[in-house]
């Protein structure tokens, strides 16, 4: 049965919080906030939007995005949901995709719905041309261009195919992890779809990619995902090949 909730990782996202629930509400789907540890103005913001269908998981402290994914991921299984739909706290995300998503998801239930950003005229450059370093790198290290944006943090994730990743395998605890698991998913024979949305960087939009850190982890992911490419090649390949037409 296709039982979707979204999942919200936040962290001192307080004034931006709100109206993304709000819209998520419109909806109708329940939604799972996790708290990163949020400064105690945030967490009562939270706390205070708890009602029915809108749950509330904090975090002891602030262990970063891909933790906190994990932690609802988890959490979302625990309570019998067969899928969750990732959307960012910021509000640079368009609720309003929220039914392509879903619909997209429960037509291929066993597949990533990954987002795919059209962006307007508020993306910073610098970091819309720096996107393409991973992409090059996520290209790589699957032997295919199936993965179009691996960055996006709004996509809907199959948790019967999620839970067993994470049960085994490492992933990425902070900006790190949204490519981390769509490429090892991918690995996994995971099909991804990818679906346009618009996304905005709002002027008070509040960011928490740490320059140098933040990097330092993706570069060490990358490296990681290359050497785990190279030891899965042969199968890749075949893969490749198998979904290849026929020549005529």
């Amino acid at each position: 049965m296709f039982k979707p909730v979204v999942v919200i990782p936040v962290f001192n996202h307080a004034n931006a919080i709100g109206g993304v629930v709000a819209a998520v509400q419109a909806h109708g789907l329940e939604c799972l906030l996790v708290d990163d540890g949020s400064e105690p103005v945030c967490a009562a913001v939270l706390q205070a939007l708890v009602q029915p269908g809108i749950h509330v998981l904090r975090l002891a402290y602030n262990q970063g995005k891909g933790a906190a994914m994990v932690a609802g991921l988890r959490q979302a299984h625990a309570q019998g949901f067969s899928h969750a739909l990732q959307i960012d706290a910021d509000g640079q995300h368009q609720p309003a995709d929220i039914p392509v998503f879903l619909a997209l998801s429960e037509r291929h239930p066993q597949a990533v719905v990954a987002g795919c950003p059209v962006y307007d005229a508020s993306v910073p450059q610098s970091r819309y041309w720096a996107r393409y370093a991973t992409h090059i790198w996520v290209w790589i290290n699957t032997l295919s261009l199936d993965i179009r944006d691996s960055m996006c943090g709004f996509r809907v994730y199959p948790l019967a195919a999620v839970l067993p990743l994470l049960d085994t395998v490492a992933i990425g605890r902070r900006m790190d992890f949204d490519t981390d698991v769509l490429v090892r998913l991918h690995w996994r024979g995971v099909a991804v779809l990818n679906q346009p949305t618009r996304v905005t960087y709002p002027l008070d939009g509040v960011s928490h990619f740490r320059l140098w850190q933040d990097n330092v982890l993706i570069s060490c992911m990358h490296a990681r995902l290359f050497v785990g490419m190279l030891l899965r090649a042969p199968l890749l390949l075949w893969r490749k090949l198998a979904r290849s037409p026929a020549s005529p």
